[in-house]
């Protein structure tokens, strides 16, 4: 072997290692730590022991219903709240006792907070001239956020004369001007229409990426959390109940809450007839069907479970497929379309709704559907996850 073969297969080694996420290496240290952190006011608990490890560079997503305690640890991240239990570590710093205007941290609030009276300009350089900071660098650091943020020639106009995407970016440059190790953003992108919020959540993905610095998002938007996040904690009731890559969150959730919160999901109640370490077999009245799931799980005979099964994954047809598992026969009740894909709803004959999506990939649509037709639906045997809880 050549020394450029080394060198060249050296260089590919590090950037494989470079690629591999903090939260999969080894030995990786988080930048912020959550420790058993509870949150009680009065006698009800709105954050619920929860642990977690943030890294350096990360997107993170907390993201839940309503009520589930994630603008309350992102509070507690800001300092707006104390824990009533728990540690929250910053950088390998405790923010016991240490006031939200000292900590590395600042928060973007989904009102944007921006004040009416104040230029874009100075509505970014606010922090900045509050600190201090000589008139010159003041300039000069609100230039560079502002271009970075696309506003460069806006930069005299008032917040009232700005869109819901301008102002959102506006205030992104106020909480990022000051160069916060952590950037905390409480339903970041809730004001904004549909297609505007899709195009501003890859600026700030964008932004993200260029600048390095560790973000914390809330939000109830899944797709919103998919989309930005480079990991996903999913909360209910006070308590992260998944933390994985969107992927995974998706294609593996661990229990039926996070299957249904998560995107569309049917799921078929069952009790196991045949457990291998390698597959398993459900007998459900639901489906009227035996269900065959490739992967082993854990559990007892005769347990009752749930197969969960994402309305993509399932073919609708008029003719029999060839297999005997994995195969529902129903009636069209309910048709949906959308552009991009047509819905379907299937009542089976035990009661029970099926709900199925087909990307329209030609103009035709492919073979045709109408209401009170009768269907097979089938899918493959690794395309659905047991669940059992």
């Amino acid at each position: 072997m050549t020394s450029s073969q080394v060198i060249d297969m050296q260089s590919s080694t590090a950037a494989a290692t470079k690629e591999v996420p903090l939260w999969k290496q080894d030995g990786a240290e988080p930048f912020l730590k959550i420790e058993n952190v509870t949150k009680m006011f009065g006698e009800f608990t709105a954050v619920d022991n929860v642990s977690l490890n943030i890294y350096k560079n990360e997107l993170f997503c907390l993201l839940g219903g309503s009520g589930s305690g994630k603008s309350t640890l992102l509070r507690m991240l800001a300092g707006f709240e104390s824990p009533t239990s728990g540690r929250i570590l910053i950088d390998g710093v405790d923010m016991a006792g240490i006031q939200p205007w000292k900590r590395p941290v600042n928060m973007m609030f989904q009102s944007y907070a921006l004040f009416p009276h104040l230029s874009v300009a100075d509505n970014v350089a606010f922090g900045l001239k509050r600190e201090g900071v000589g008139r010159s660098e003041v300039k000069k650091r609100v230039a560079e956020m502002l271009d970075m943020v696309q506003l460069g020639h806006l930069g005299k106009r008032k917040p009232n004369q700005l869109s819901g995407g301008q102002r959102q970016r506006v205030a992104l440059a106020r909480s990022l001007i000051k160069r916060p190790k952590l950037l905390l953003l409480d339903e970041p992108l809730g004001a904004l229409d549909k297609k505007l919020r899709e195009e501003t959540q890859f600026e700030l993905i964008n932004i993200q990426e260029e600048l390095g610095v560790t973000f914390v998002v809330v939000t109830h938007d899944q797709e919103e959390a998919m989309t930005l996040a480079s990991r996903i904690g999913v909360m209910n009731n006070g308590v992260i109940v998944q933390t994985d890559e969107p992927h995974d969150v998706y294609e593996y959730p661990n229990s039926r809450f996070v299957a249904e919160f998560v995107g569309s999901v049917n799921l078929f109640e069952g009790q196991v007839i045949q457990d291998e370490p390698d597959s398993v077999r459900i007998s459900s009245v639901e489906a009227g069907a035996t269900l065959y799931v490739n992967h082993g799980i854990s559990c007892s005979p005769d347990q009752v479970v749930h197969v969960a099964i994402r309305p993509e994954k399932i073919t609708i047809s008029h003719n029999r497929p060839n297999q005997s598992e994995n195969c529902l026969q129903g009636e069209i009740e309910e048709i949906a379309y959308m552009g991009s894909l047509s819905v379907f709803k299937v009542r089976l004959p035990s009661g029970k709704e099926v709900r199925v999506t087909q990307p329209n990939f030609t103009r035709d649509m492919g073979e045709r559907f109408t209401w009170n037709d009768k269907v097979f639906l089938f899918w493959d045997e690794d395309s659905s996850v047991v669940l059992t809880v």
